[in-house]
This record gives structure tokens, C-alpha cells and sequence, in this order.
């Protein structure tokens, strides 16, 4: 080979290299709702949202949704959202703190044909183009073996018109809600499954939160769900209980409503091979080993949590390798420093109402790079308590200058212990450490960022007035104030004791309820009171102004911008491409 020849190969290769980079890499560090730095080049790997609680419709068994693509316009033709082919979607499940890493995983892949590849539009005479299946998978092993469980499932198509769906030179079905129907299949091993596009049943100011913390939009009334009208694609399993229990129990078989042995840890996934090749005729080839380029497990860890510099590194991690150089993000939130009016309280009015103790009961600083609790290691008062080393070590207390790592910590990433002081003040007398009112146990400290939820807590009934989008910090309220429950410190159970974080209903109003607990709401209701408390006072009370500034506080967009349904598969069907409501 002559030396021009071999200048010339050489700079083929590295161009042909460089365009496998360029298509390849930035995919391969992708986040939800856009949140990671690299993700707008891959929306079809995108995780945006993970839901998990136990049936209202079958208490027997338990909802995942997994939602992937964000901010799908509906009138996204003439080629429409889908889910990707050459991706693996995945949905995990740790259920035994004994074995490491994942016990069970479902596995979607999807593949594509085109009925009639001679027309631009997707459907036409009763024909569809991108029309898309599905491989549903499942390893019980930990992904040592996978067993296909679904095979050629249907996945609707794209919600285009009432041309496109209804009338005879289109699909000529019923309704759009009849494909959907229709798409609804149960696998070999009994779990109910349905795939395909749907309402994004988000909802959150995006606008208002993503300019500098402008949530509630200060000086007007208006607030905007930033996904309202928009769509996803969703992955929805109905599993029984049964089936995710370590034991293979069914939930009747419960010690009680917080048996730690019914806590299972949930996280989404989607992985990519790790090269993936333009073949000059207008397709693409996959080679490589498979790597993984999204994850959610809680939700906003990445978007609110995570620093931007770190979340690409953040998202290529699984909750059982992460960094712990990032777990500072959790002990010294930056959220927080908006909300310490000796720090940069000043700098964001509209989180005004968020307040976090710097002297609760006259002693404990939960300000940023304060010890918290830390001053209390050692202490015999912490004995038999879950901050004793000698019962989970250095868990949940690690050191000094971490002050949330007794609350948002456990919430974000090991799970709540039904221990002191992780229980209601009530029954306390004034002491957070003493024992309490039971109200949470989704302990599970097998890995790292997860949605962890107790199958055992039982589920609060939708159309009940004590419903509530607040989830576990209503169920602490009603725990705390409402005579029905405040009268005694048994375990019974609260409505919404099976929301957020216990779990996550589509219901629930994450946002509100992860910015109340970073300005210290957990810290409240287990007895750690706001600085405006003074137990010296006889007639002071711990539901002080502070408190109920708190709990009041609102981002002004509550709910979604429509209902969800009360069965399987509970989001609702994709908006219209033709609608023309704003």
C-alpha cells in the first residue's frame, strides 16, 4: 500500500469513525424531559417519566408506567412520534436488599413495517406506514435469561384525525379509544401490558420553574403547564403483587400495611448498541455491545438534584454504580440555597413561602454545609434509633456538614425505615427521636435513585374527598392535625399514605411536593419544627406560621391538563393532531 494510499484510507476511517461518533455518542448520555445536556439528540431513547402504585382497579397487583419521549406535538406528521427500533426499554425491579442489583426486568423492543410505502401519508385505505410491534421480555434472574412473554403486541397508531382513524379511507375504526382498547394484552405470565402513545400525564410550570425558580410566576396570575396538549409514549404493566414480592406472597399475606418484606425499588431504562452505522442506501445498521442512555427512577433527581455538569455521567450510571461524589447534591441541595434567606432566599421571591430550619426546637442548623443531626452522633439518644451506627451504620448520618442527609437522602435514595425518628411526631411528647405515629416504610437500601413502594399500604380510593395530589406529606398532615388519626399513635391507615414518595400516582404533584420537602416539611412532621416554634412556650403551637407557609405553597399548576382513567391502563388517549383548541 503506497504511502498517499494509506493517507487516504486513514483519513476515510477517521471520518467514517467521526460519523459513528456523531450518531452514536451523544445518544449514548440521555435524560428525562430533556433534562441531561446531550438528550435532544436522541428523544426516542428519552426517559421522561416512571409512575409506580398498586392498582385502584386490582389491589392485587401493582401499575408501572414508564413514559419515554418528551413533548410530542400531536400534529408531528407526516412522520410521527414512535417508539425506536434498535432500543432496548427497560423497566426494573429490585425487591430483595439480599441480592444485589436488579431481581426482576421487563424488556420492550419494538420493530416497524410500512404497509404501503408508496403514499406520504401514514394511513391510508385501511393501510399503515411505521405501523409498529412489540417484543415484550422478561428476566426473573436478574437479567441473566430473558423469556419472551408477548410477542407481535400492537401498538396504536399516532391519534392523526378522524380521517386517518375513522372514516373509511383511513382505518375505519370505531374510535381512537377502540384501538387503544384493542391494543390491551395480558402475557403468558399474567400481566396486563399496553404500549403506545398517550396524553404526557406530567404537569408542571416549566416556563415559570426553569427561569430561575419563577414558580409561581411572580407579579400575574397566569401559570402555563409547559406539557399541556402534548403526548408521550407510554410502557404500562399491571403486575401482580404476587409476581414482584421476593417470596412470591400475595398481599393478603402482609404482617400489616407497612411490611417491609412487600417494598420493591422501580427504575426505567433504555439502552443502544454501541455503534450504529449510516449504510448509504438510506438505512442504518446496529453493531456493538448494548449501553445504556437514559434512566429515571425518582422524578426531577436529574433535572433538580443533579448539576448540569454532571448529569450526562449521572444518566449512563444505574442506582447500583453511581458516583458517590453526587451524593452531595442530595446532603447540600442546591434548591435549598434558594431558599435560606442567609444564603440567596432573596434571589428567588417566589420560593418566599419555603423556608428550612435553622434552629429547629432552639438547636438543629438544616442549612446547607450545617451539621443537622450530626452534633447528636455518639449520643445515646440516637440508640436503637435508624441514625445508630449499630443499625445501619453510617447510612443515614455520614458526617458533618451533610445536614439533609436525614431526610431528603432516605427519600431520594435509600427508602424510609418505619423506625425513629422516621415516624409522626404524634405520640412524641416533643421529642423527634422518641417513637411516633407510624406513616411510611419504603425502605430499601439496595442501590442508589429508585421509586421505591410498600405493596402493602393500602390504596386511597380516587373518588374520595381525602384523596389528595399531595400524597405521603397529606397523609402527615391528616396524621399530625386531623383528630381521626392524631388521637393515638397506632399504625392505621391515612389516605394518600400510598402517594408520592411512597410510589407514584399520575395523581400526584411531584413538584410541590419535592420543593416542600428540600425546605424541610419531612423534617416537620417527624417532630424537627420550624424556628418559629418555641417549645418553651406553653402556648406555641409546631403548626406555626412557617409550617403553614409550607404546606399552602403552591407552584400554581395542581393537575393535569385532563382526567385520567380510573382502569388499566389509566393514562389517557393521545391528544388529536387535528384538534385546534389551544
Amino acid at each position: 500500500m503506497s504511502n498517499l494510499f494509506k493517507s487516504l484510507w486513514q483519513i476515510r476511517a477517521a471520518l467514517m469513525l467521526g460519523l459513528a461518533w456523531s450518531i452514536c455518542c451523544p445518544s449514548l448520555f440521555a435524560s428525562s424531559h430533556r433534562e441531561a445536556p446531550l438528550v435532544a439528540n436522541d428523544p426516542l431513547a428519552d426517559n421522561t417519566d416512571l409512575y409506580a402504585f398498586r392498582s385502584p382497579d386490582d389491589p392485587n397487583t401493582v401499575t408501572i408506567i414508564a413514559n419515554y419521549i418528551p413533548a410530542e406535538l400531536p400534529f408531528g406528521g407526516p412522520n410521527y412520534h414512535s417508539f425506536g427500533e434498535g432500543i432496548r426499554y427497560e423497566v426494573h425491579i429490585d425487591n430483595d436488599v439480599a441480592t444485589p442489583g436488579d431481581d426482576i426486568i421487563y424488556r420492550v423492543t419494538f420493530q416497524k413495517t410500512n404497509e404501503d410505502p408508496t403514499t406520504f401519508f401514514n394511513i391510508r385505505l385501511g393501510q399503515q406506514n411505521q405501523k409498529t410491534t412489540y417484543t415484550l421480555e422478561r428476566s426473573i434472574d436478574g437479567g441473566m435469561s430473558f423469556t419472551t412473554i408477548v410477542s407481535n403486541g400492537v401498538v396504536p397508531p399516532p391519534n392523526i384525525g378522524p380521517r386517518s382513524i375513522e372514516s373509511g379511507v383511513g382505518l375505519g375504526a370505531t374510535s381512537y379509544e377502540s384501538l387503544m382498547t384493542a391494543a390491551i394484552t395480558t402475557a403468558m405470565t399474567g400481566e396486563k401490558v399496553f404500549c403506545g402513545p398517550v396524553d404526557d400525564p406530567f404537569f408542571v410550570d416549566l416556563g415559570g420553574i426553569f427561569d430561575l425558580g419563577n414558580s409561581p410566576r411572580q407579579g400575574t396570575n397566569i401559570m402555563r403547564d409547559g406539557l399541556a396538549r402534548t403526548n408521550t409514549h407510554a410502557i404500562v404493566l399491571q403486575i401482580p403483587i404476587a409476581t414482584l414480592q421476593k417470596n412470591g406472597k400475595a398481599v393478603s399475606q402482609a404482617a400489616d400495611i407497612l411490611d417491609g418484606d412487600f417494598v420493591i425499588g422501580v427504575w426505567a431504562s433504555a439502552s443502544r448498541q454501541q455503534l450504529q452505522t449510516l449504510n448509504g442506501n438510506g438505512t442504518l445498521s446496529n453493531s456493538g455491545n448494548w449501553v445504556q442512555v437514559s434512566r429515571l427512577g425518582m422524578p426531577l433527581t436529574n433535572e433538580a438534584v443533579i448539576p448540569v455538569g454532571y448529569k450526562d455521567e449521572w444518566n449512563f450510571r444505574t442506582p447500583y454504580n453511581e458516583n458517590p461524589a453526587h451524593f452531595e447534591f442530595f446532603y447540600n441541595p442546591e434548591l435549598a440555597l434558594y431558599m435560606d434567606d442567609d444564603l440567596f432566599g432573596g434571589a428567588v421571591p417566589a420560593f418566599n413561602a419555603l423556608r428550612i430550619q435553622r434552629n429547629a426546637l432552639g438547636s438543629f442548623d438544616f442549612g446547607n454545609t450545617q451539621d443537622g443531626l450530626y452534633g447528636l452522633k455518639g449520643n445515646p439518644a440516637l440508640a436503637g434509633t435508624a441514625l445508630d451506627d449499630a443499625v445501619f451504620g453510617t447510612l443515614l448520618l455520614p458526617g458533618a456538614g451533610k445536614p439533609r442527609s436525614v431526610d431528603l437522602w432516605p427519600a431520594f435514595h435509600t427508602g424510609v425505615p418505619n423506625m425513629r425518628p422516621y415516624q409522626l411526631a404524634t405520640g412524641k411528647n416533643g421529642d423527634p427521636l422518641a417513637a411516633g405515629k407510624p406513616f411510611v416504610n419504603n425502605f430499601l437500601p439496595n442501590g442508589g435513585d429508585m421509586l421505591r413502594l410498600n405493596m402493602a399500604t393500602p390504596v386511597t380510593d380516587r373518588t374520595s374527598a381525602a384523596f389528595s395530589s399531595m400524597g405521603l406529606i397529606q397523609a402527615a398532615v391528616l396524621g399530625l392535625t386531623d383528630p381521626m388519626y392524631a388521637g393515638n399513635s397506632n399504625l392505621e391507615f391515612i389516605p394518600n399514605m400510598d402517594g408520592f414518595p411512597n410510589g407514584r400516582r399520575l395523581e400526584d404533584d411531584v413538584t410541590r411536593i419535592e420543593l416542600q420537602a428540600v425546605s424541610g416539611a419531612v423534617l416537620a412532621a417527624i417532630g424537627l419544627w420550624y424556628d418559629d416554634y418555641k417549645p418553651s412556650d406553653p402556648n406555641a403551637s409546631p403548626v406555626s406560621n412557617m409550617l403553614l407557609n409550607v404546606l399552602q405553597y403552591s407552584t400554581g399548576v395542581e393537575q393535569n391538563d385532563t382526567t385520567f382513567r380510573t382502569s388499566f391502563p389509566f393514562v389517557q388517549a393521545p391528544w388529536r393532531g387535528t384538534d385546534v383548541t389551544k
